[in-house]
């Protein structure tokens, strides 16, 4: 069974690494892992968007649940990411992560052809009921071509939803859901430029593919705004975050955010084919801001 860790704060998604053979680096994640949770990294979610978890066959997705489970042992929270584009992937993936000790799913609706309200409704209800797991929403609209409204989305948590990642980019939402929702479900800010935001709106965190680059920044962020309540030390931060995250936003995530830890020094393994690393003058770029910022 999977600890009870309560789950808040900043929750890394997770780069999937690569060995020169194109398989998944397990020691290279394992490494990264706890490279994240000695920062002070809160939790972890693997097997996400950033985590390219579409260029991943479904034994590799759970041999990568299973990874990070051993690596975190029992550290912080393990939120895995199971959605799938069949109900019986999605729930093959779910009880392999409860099974593997993960402490929540992170599940997207089928993306390819959007479900409606009742039909997603029906498909968490199985996954949450299969697994035993809370459920934490993935609300990309961008990309399920699914949009619900403040209200829909904590009706959700009548068949197991109780956290959601908003990467929808809709501050305005967002905001309704922290003041009149947030007895149901728990939102995260999931939106790398609205991340200041998010979290002093009062956002209980957020699943943030850029800390697997800027873990150190992510986090005095959280403890700024969310622990010590300063705004202003907090604004003096996302000063230096903010260039990154616009930079991230305007690439390829994935290949985008493994740019920045190559720049960093730490070994990825690049991304998988059609895709490829960011490179010449972009590149070039991101290395002048992250020396701005402090990070190189």
């Amino acid at each position: 069974m999977a600890p009870t860790l309560e789950i808040k704060g900043i929750l890394v998604a997770l780069i999937t690494p690569f060995a020169a053979d194109g398989t998944v680096d397990a020691a290279a994640l394992d490494q990264h892992v706890n490279r994240m949770i000695d920062a002070g990294v809160h939790g972890i979610v693997p097997g996400g968007s950033t985590g390219e978890f579409t260029a991943l066959t479904a034994q590799e997705r759970q041999l990568v649940i299973e990874l990070v489970v051993k690596a975190a042992a029992g550290r912080v929270p393990v939120i895995a990411g199971t959605g799938d584009l069949t109900t019986q992937g999605a729930i093959d993936h779910a009880v392999h992560a409860a099974k593997a000790g993960a402490s929540a799913l992170m599940v997207v609706p089928p993306f390819y052809e959007p479900p409606n309200l009742t039909q997603l409704r029906d498909l968490l209800k199985e996954i949450h009921t299969t697994s035993g797991l809370p459920i934490l929403y993935y609300n990309i609209p961008s990309i399920s071509g699914l949009t619900l409204t403040p209200k829909e989305l904590a009706d959700l948590s009548e068949v197991g939803v109780k956290y959601m990642k908003d990467t929808s980019g809709d501050a305005p939402a967002l905001t309704e859901l922290l003041l009149a929702h947030s007895d149901r479900i728990t939102p995260f800010n999931g939106y790398d430029t609205l991340t200041f935001y998010g979290l002093a709106a009062g956002a209980k965190g957020s699943v943030w593919g850029a800390t697997n680059l800027i873990p150190e920044l992510s986090v005095q962020l959280w403890n700024a705004i969310a622990v010590e309540h300063d705004i202003q030390k907090g604004q003096e931060i996302w000063a230096r975050i903010w260039p990154i995250c616009k930079w991230l936003e305007a690439y390829g995530y994935p290949a985008a955010v493994k740019t920045g830890m190559e720049l960093r020094g730490w070994a990825t393994g690049g991304v998988r084919k059609p895709f490829t690393m960011v490179e010449g003058k972009d590149k070039e770029e991101l290395f002048n801001i992250l020396k701005v910022s402090g990070v190189l």
